[in-house]
């Protein structure tokens, strides 16, 4: 059972699609213009002045970015958050909106999460001007999430955490069908970690590589050993994947290079795992590469942390769902090695985050990331229903 409250579903649903003509407008106005992260300044001010047009009163966060609250000024704060960011990719969508920045694209939805949290807050404000609104609710506007360690770090450097008890948040599934939306109680995804290993020798001829260090052998070892012993000394329930993106070395087939490279991915859906992982990774590559003579460098950078719903927030975020949208409209969501920062987020204050259906019914199912994705806009009024009722729950629970 759902905490209660005093505003009835249907006018949740109405109040909504009140909105919607003007999220949609506002969705294809960002996906139109996308901003890199760090550098997303004409989306901030378009939101800033949507909001200040509702009567509130936003936040500018340093940089880009803001927050505006809602509602009761004392107590509590539920937080609902959305990302701006679009992603150094063409866009190759046919619609009208598409983008006028060169080389870049809203494809990962961001654009479709603006909107959402844009609409659950216009709503909430007018449930609170009702006096119906139990707790403060916190809109979190955030920028630079695909820039790792994520933008959300320097959201709650700014202060946009405090006194947030509850944090809530939607991520576009293209492979649901809108309407539904997907949950799970613990990891849904994975820390993400950029990984650099760079190694050195005086270099030599191929002919005699007893007389030198082998770069480009050593570097074999690297690649095929440390992912092994990754998963011997780390818990395998843990997810651990180390998976290698980029190698280079050399530039003759007769010559040992004095220096290689490979870059890879460590990622894992345990955060105590991902504590240990930067130790197991220096140690492997120490040992595998210790009999060639070799000079080694590990840079291993803590990207963001698995995003891991709390159980009590999830069931909450999963009534809500079958109250605003139906008793079938919730699915079991799938983990994922991708990263979100969304899980600083969560390292802060207990929270969920839902996978919102994207996908036309029977349409074609795109990938995140890809210049082509497209969205069904009617998943903007399902994932902002879902996080008014959310938010109205949590709020009541936490009076309570």
């Amino acid at each position: 059972m759902l905490p209660t409250s005093s505003v009835p579903t249907e006018r949740i649903v109405a109040r909504v699609e009140a909105h919607l003509p003007d999220l949609v407008d506002l969705r294809r106005d960002l996906h139109t213009h996308p901003e890199i992260g760090h550098a997303e300044r004409r989306t901030t001010r378009v939101l800033a002045e949507r909001l200040r047009a509702a009567g509130l009163e936003p936040r500018l966060l340093p940089g880009t970015g803001l927050t505006c609250d809602l509602g009761p000024a004392d107590g509590p704060l539920v937080m609902l958050r959305a990302d701006l960011d679009g992603l150094p990719v063409p866009d190759t969508c046919a619609h009208p909106w598409r983008s006028v920045n060169a080389g870049v694209a809203h494809a990962c939805g961001h654009d479709v999460h603006t909107a959402v949290v844009l609409g659950a807050g216009l709503v909430l404000a007018e449930v609170a001007a009702d006096g119906l609104l139990d707790v403060g609710v916190r809109l979190l506007f955030q920028a630079a999430e695909e820039v790792q360690p994520g933008g959300a770090l320097d959201a709650i450097e700014a202060g946009a955490m405090d006194g947030v008890a509850r944090v809530y948040g939607v991520h576009c599934d293209p492979k649901l069908d809108v309407g539904m939306v997907g949950t799970r109680i613990g990891p849904i995804t994975s820390a993400s970690d950029p990984v650099t290993v760079t190694i050195t020798s005086a270099g030599g001829h191929t002919s005699r590589p007893h007389l030198t260090g082998d770069v480009v052998f050593a570097l074999g070892q690297v690649i095929t050993q440390v992912p092994a012993v990754l998963g011997r000394r780390l818990d395998p329930r843990s997810g651990v994947n180390l998976t290698w993106g980029l190698v280079h070395a050399g530039t003759v087939h007769n010559a040992i290079p004095a220096a290689g490279q490979v870059k890879g991915s460590l990622r894992c859906l345990d955060s105590a795992a991902w504590a240990d992982a930067s130790t197991v990774l220096r140690e492997a590559v120490a040992h595998v590469t210790a009999p060639y003579r070799v000079d080694v460098e590990v840079h291993h950078e803590r990207g963001v942390p698995p995003v891991v719903n709390d159980e009590h927030a999830t069931r909450l975020m999963d009534a809500a769902a079958r109250e605003v949208l139906g008793p079938d409209a919730v699915v079991l969501t799938e983990q994922s090695l991708g990263g979100e920062d969304f899980g600083w987020l969560l390292t802060r204050a207990p929270g969920a985050m839902a996978r919102l259906g994207t996908r036309a019914p029977g349409g074609h199912t795109y990938d995140l990331h890809q210049g082509d994705l497209d969205v069904d806009e009617r998943a903007i009024a399902v994932g902002a229903r879902l996080l008014v009722r959310t938010a109205l729950a949590q709020a009541a629970d936490l009076r309570a």
